[in-house]
């Protein structure tokens, strides 16, 4: 009889914690946590690497990468991460933000961060919501989407349009690479990858500030399970947010 044989054919990354993370099912933090720890470790970045983590649900990013990392008070995580590399120019700083975070709070710390061309990456999560404290509206809640604060949708003659953040980081002089990508299926999170792999390559080679948008999940808070918020990224979310690349001064890539 032959012996039955194991093969090891997925092993996570050596900088990603051997730990149960805090998200709810379906959320797809966990799958970016993953993009962002495989890449470090695969440009040899993981021993040079400081995170700059926010607020919200990413607020926990320092339990689930083995590195070191600074906690940002809310939406200053860009000012803490130009600080942090202006005072050690030899790291590699990467900070981790949601949209309430990110385009909200923070909105004036990301885009003078951008203008000014700080040599830093920034991963933007955007599942249309303040996921960690209830599920209200925010600044890239859908025409129509229904949130704690909005029951009866969001209303765009009270509300305005939902803002699209890269859109608006690609216009900026500092900006060097600018994307956005999404994890609700295998062909885009291979893609993601790709992204933010150009984002970390404009940081290592000293030209500009790079930005990767990630459009997730959020079941809980959209009341859905976690297949009807895949398909309502590719429905509803994509439409309004599009893929791809908006800016790349490495390869006049732009739309």
């Amino acid at each position: 009889m032959t012996a039955l044989q194991e093969k090891l054919v997925f092993d996570k990354s050596d900088c990603i914690a051997d730990r149960v993370t805090h998200y709810c099912p379906g959320c797809q933090h966990g799958v970016a946590h993953r993009l962002a720890g495989e890449l470090l470790d695969e440009m040899g970045l993981s021993q040079k690497t400081l995170l700059v983590t926010s607020i919200g649900c990413s607020v926990f990013l320092y339990n689930y990468l083995n590195l070191d990392s600074v906690e940002a008070p809310h939406g200053r995580a860009p000012a803490v991460a130009t600080g942090v590399k202006r005072s050690c120019p030899d790291k590699f700083v990467l900070s981790y933000q949601g949209d309430g975070d990110l385009a909200s709070i923070g909105m004036a710390e990301i885009m003078h961060c951008a203008n000014r061309g700080e040599k830093v990456s920034i991963i933007f999560v955007n599942n249309t919501v303040y996921g960690m404290t209830g599920g209200q509206m925010a600044p890239t809640t859908l025409e129509g989407q229904k949130t704690t604060t909005s029951p009866a949708g969001r209303n765009p003659l009270k509300e305005g349009m939902p803002i699209k953040m890269s859109e608006i980081i690609a216009t900026l002089g500092g900006t060097a690479y600018c994307a956005r990508v999404a994890l609700n299926n295998i062909k885009n999170i291979r893609q993601a990858k790709k992204a933010l792999k150009k984002a970390f390559e404009v940081q290592v080679n000293g030209l500009g500030f790079g930005f990767v948008e990630i459009l997730s999940t959020c079941p809980t808070n959209w009341r859905m399970t976690p297949v009807q918020a895949n398909e309502r990224i590719e429905n509803e979310m994509i439409p309004y947010f599009p893929l791809g690349v908006y800016k790349d001064i490495t390869a006049g890539e732009e739309v």
